[in-house]
């Protein structure tokens, strides 16, 4: 088993580095190697989903959708939102009314997203974008959701910040994320995540290494206290988080109340 070699995610943001698994580069190289990662995966992103979680990422995905409470007419904006799940439950929920957009840093897992809402018969404004400088107005959405992407941004703080200032006052974010096992789980999740999950990734993927950083940057992502912590720090009120599969992923919410 690869072992953590004990940074702590908030490690290594001084002097102009930070972490791409358990490696540590120069914080401008990092959204190109993970880009490369997404860009070799999306044709299977779903597939491995569903090899790599049993199926259960359809449950936390309908956990996140059922405490969004998106109703008619709401504008909704789906981060890192690659292959469209979130987006499309948002937009039957949204109705014609409604806005909803699905954003992604990647143009890879964009056009897997965009194609496959087409095929459902779903046209939403989509969009190429960076979560640390989105480019949307103050206040537009009354939903902002970032499911399994928040770990791979380099300053999670500066994105989340930008999630606040999008939201409108008492409007809600929604971030599913990996997040910290129960300790009696640790060394078997740790075995499956660093035996199996490459080992899918060859075989389904043909793609060992990416499936190696996704083991990797779950263990350098915060955990759910300080994640929750960083959300207040960007301005959040009201946050809470939902441990699902023991702590395998949580779901953080917040509110934005401030006018």
């Amino acid at each position: 088993m690869q072992n953590n070699p004990h940074e702590t995610p908030e490690r290594a943001e001084a002097d102009g580095q930070t972490h791409f698994g358990f490696q540590t580069v120069p914080e401008l190289n990092k959204a190109g190697r993970v880009a490369e990662v997404f860009h070799s995966v999306a044709s299977r992103y779903d597939v491995m989903n569903d090899l790599m979680s049993l199926g259960l990422h359809r449950v936390w995905k309908a956990f996140t959708i059922g405490r969004a409470q998106v109703r008619p007419g709401m504008r909704v904006l789906d981060i890192a939102g690659g292959t469209g799940d979130l987006a499309a439950a948002f937009a039957r929920r949204a109705g014609p009314d409604g806005e909803v957009w699905l954003t992604d840093i990647n143009d890879s897992m964009l056009r897997v997203g965009r194609d496959r809402m087409l095929d459902r018969g779903l046209v939403l404004p989509v969009a190429v974008c960076d979560a640390e400088h989105l480019p949307y107005p103050d206040g537009y959405f009354d939903r902002v959701s970032v499911a399994f992407g928040l770990r791979n941004m380099t300053h999670k703080s500066a994105a989340l910040a930008e999630m606040h200032r999008v939201l409108k006052p008492g409007g809600k974010l929604l971030v599913l994320e990996f997040s910290r096992v129960t300790p009696a789980l640790s060394k078997p999740y740790d075995w499956y995540s660093f035996n199996i999950l490459p080992r899918l990734g060859k075989f389904v993927a043909h793609d060992e290494s990416s499936y190696r950083y996704l083991a990797e940057s779950i263990r350098m992502h915060p955990d759910q206290r300080t994640l929750a912590s960083m959300m207040e720090a960007a301005g959040l009120s009201r946050v809470q988080y939902f441990n699902l599969a023991a702590g395998v992923v949580a779901l953080h919410e917040g509110i934005r109340l401030d006018a």
